[in-house]
């Protein structure tokens, strides 16, 4: 299997996409997966470059972090991302297509 050098880069074609609902969602969804991995990199660091020593009671800085973590996954997730997000608006959209060439279930 030959994966292209752009494949991460490519952002997903929303023109044949049926439903808006269904990119917002995969976009959502591998933005979370992102928020996750990129987790471990802020531990052990405050967000002002220390060492992580100092005990701040309030937890604000890790509250801003956390909101920093999520604003990158988010902008990574639309600026292509892995390719989640346009893998999962492929498959779903594939799948909805056989289920209306199939027509109704029967029951």
């Amino acid at each position: 299997m030959k994966i292209p050098s752009n494949f991460a880069s490519q952002t997903p074609d929303v023109s044949n996409a049926p439903n808006p609902k269904l990119i917002n969602a995969a976009h959502q969804f591998e933005s979370m997966l992102l928020q996750e991995m990129l987790k471990p990199m802020r531990s052990g660091q405050d967000s002002w470059g220390g060492d992580g020593e100092i005990d701040n009671t309030d937890h604000s800085m890790d509250t801003i972090s956390s909101f920093g973590t999520e604003a990158v996954a988010t902008a990574i997730s639309k600026g292509g991302g892995l390719g989640i997000a346009r893998q999962v608006i492929e498959q779903i959209t594939l799948e909805h297509q056989r289920g209306v060439e199939k027509g109704p279930a029967q029951y």
